[in-house]
């Protein structure tokens, strides 16, 4: 029997998702082998890559001005290319909000100067700075922020205004609900957390924006070359983009991101007035940006967090652990888990509560 995931990356898939894609492991598409087998030059594969792409055009309603591409690495080998092709001679502009954030200002650093906008290390990222508080750069060559921080469960919610080209990080909340493309130059997200299995990543760019990019650096490292060969400059992770297709797909059939983020936001709004009425538990992140998609919470007791995560795991709810460089506690509830999930953790945490508060 399959327990609730609660997994911040890689993540749960939906179950229908896995179970076609169970069907079809040992022989896709009548080709008498794997499409872990079948070449990604092959027109049958080349089909499959199409529509998945076009899925995830359809679901973000992306404009036809923005190239879509398929990449490698996750979404931290872009910390490292986006200011290789963008940076050039400018200070690019970055918003700390929390570990992702700081680590994408670490790796740009040791590329180009980059220009702390506004932090919120002091408050241990439990909010994302006021605007009114933020120190633009004139003439930046971008504007970049995580848009969901993973770890500390903290989200800005709306694109920031901006007059430098604008990039997020939305690794994990990406496909959670519906975005306006057009008020980024580049989105980018690994798959692990809404999209699919680990190995992919979506890199979504303007097309004026990408016409600024380096073409001195490796080819690997040039988005302009992935851009030109569909995203296969070389052999891209076959799997992956298969079976995020299917995701797309499953998204599609249920409704797209406009009902998938009704869902998304009873689940959290849920958990979050479950934990805000209790003694026993407490959320730290400022209301105005707590995640949708990443929940973490307190023991009022943390002698008490060995027990909680072995009691839980023992009741089929897995992954709780807060991440080490936090502690506590963290449900990460993507697409794939379904409110049923939220309420047998809910159910878990309430009788914990009744044993042990």
């Amino acid at each position: 029997m399959r327990n609730w995931n609660f997994s911040a990356g890689p993540a749960a898939i939906p179950e229908e998702v896995l179970k076609e894609t169970q069907s079809e492991l040992l022989e896709w598409n009548q080709s008498g082998m794997s499409v872990m087998e079948v070449s990604h030059r092959s027109p049958e594969y080349i089909e499959v890559a199409s529509a998945a792409r076009q899925d995830l055009i359809d679901l973000l309603d992306i404009p036809d001005n923005y190239q879509v591409l398929f990449l490698q690495g996750g979404a931290t080998l872009q910390f490292s290319m986006i200011p290789m092709n963008f940076a050039a001679d400018k200070t690019a502009d970055y918003l700390l909000t929390g570990s992702w954030s700081k680590k994408a200002i670490a790796e740009a650093s040791k590329i180009t100067t980059v220009n702390t906008v506004a932090s919120s290390e002091t408050s241990n990222f439990q909010n994302v700075p006021d605007a009114a508080e933020w120190n633009h750069t004139n003439d930046a060559a971008y504007f970049h922020y995580v848009a969901n921080e993973t770890i500390q469960g903290n989200a800005l919610h709306q694109p920031p205004e901006t007059e430098s080209p604008l990039i997020a990080d939305m690794s994990s909340v990406i496909l959670s609900e519906p975005i306006d493309v057009s008020k980024f130059s580049m989105i980018y997200a690994g798959a692990q957390k809404n999209i699919g299995p680990a190995g992919l990543t979506i890199c979504i760019i303007k097309d004026e924006f990408l016409a600024t990019a380096s073409n001195e650096l490796p080819g690997m490292l040039q988005y302009s070359k992935h851009a030109e060969s569909d995203s296969m400059f070389n052999t891209p992770p076959t799997f992956a983009w298969y079976l995020a297709g299917k995701v797309f797909s499953w998204l599609k059939t249920n409704g797209g991101l406009e009902a998938i983020a009704k869902i998304n936001h009873t689940k959290a709004k849920t958990l979050y007035q479950f934990i805000d009425t209790s003694d026993f538990y407490s959320n730290p992140v400022a209301i105005a940006n707590r995640s949708i998609m990443n929940v973490p919470f307190i023991l009022k007791d943390s002698n008490l967090d060995a027990q909680f995560l072995h009691d839980s795991k023992n009741a089929g709810l897995l992954n709780l652990k807060g991440h080490r460089s936090i502690g506590g506690m963290r449900a990460s509830i993507y697409n794939a888990t379904p409110q049923d999930a939220i309420d047998a953790l809910i159910e878990f945490m309430r009788e914990f509560e009744k044993k042990h508060g």
